[in-house]
């Protein structure tokens, strides 16, 4: 009996610390979901901020090259509208491995990167227009997260996405998730928390994750195991 209630305050416990968790990050996502609303707008008008995506692409496999791909958790402006205001009209079905493939992923970034060199040297050295070729891509990019968004899942953009792949790579060692595989009773509430539609239960039954490298380091499944089976310190 005393077990019982101890494990019920336990379970109670986990349950606050996953919804306190899960909410702080609700709320970083709907702060920098709105900036994206907001800048991708006016960027039509002032090319110039076309600029920021650069930044962030800079910034993102900075991160990655010390903590992961954490930049895309909820930094990420494009990320986190994704998760806040695009998951309303998602089916959140599993994403396909296609779009998880190394030749589609390489495919996207050569595409990509190529445009973009060759309209860069081709504006140069116009600050305005090349500032509104940034602006085009991400709103084409953007267009694009959006069908994948009602067809499949509000993430498949990212994993397909430039600093997304780089990030993959960058930072596919930097804080691995660990679990204590003696403990873990395999519930698989982990993989139904995780944003990247990942299966963190697969350390228990094949030593690592598929597609570790895009693990976000979001936490969220952390909180949510009931057996306290994972984390991001060894």
């Amino acid at each position: 009996m005393v077990r019982n209630d101890h494990n019920g305050r336990e379970s109670k416990k986990r349950k606050k610390h996953f919804t306190k968790t899960n909410k702080t990050r609700r709320l970083k996502q709907y702060l920098m979901g709105t900036v994206f609303l907001i800048l991708v707008p006016i960027g039509w008008f002032y090319p110039l901020i076309g600029y920021f995506i650069p930044l962030c692409m800079l910034a993102g496999i900075g991160i990655a090259s010390l903590k992961g791909r954490k930049w895309c958790n909820w930094i990420c402006p494009r990320g986190s509208f994704s998760d806040s205001y695009m998951k309303t009209i998602s089916q959140e079905r599993k994403i396909p491995n296609y779009f998880r493939s190394l030749p589609l992923r390489i495919a996207v970034i050569i595409f990509l990167m190529s445009i973009l060199t060759y309209q860069i040297v081709r504006l140069w050295p116009d600050p305005y227009a090349i500032g509104k070729l940034f602006m085009t891509l991400l709103t084409i990019t953007t267009g694009i997260g959006v069908i994948l968004t009602i067809i499949v899942h509000q993430r498949t953009w990212c994993y397909i996405c430039p600093i997304g792949t780089i990030s993959n790579w960058v930072g596919k060692s930097r804080q691995p998730l660990y679990m204590r595989d003696d403990i873990c009773t395999n519930c698989k509430l982990c993989a139904k928390s995780c944003p990247m539609v990942l299966v963190p239960n697969e350390l228990k039954e094949k030593g690592k994750i598929t597609f570790r490298g895009d693990c976000l380091k979001c936490g969220l499944c952390v909180k949510t195991c009931p057996m306290d089976a994972l984390s991001f310190l060894k």
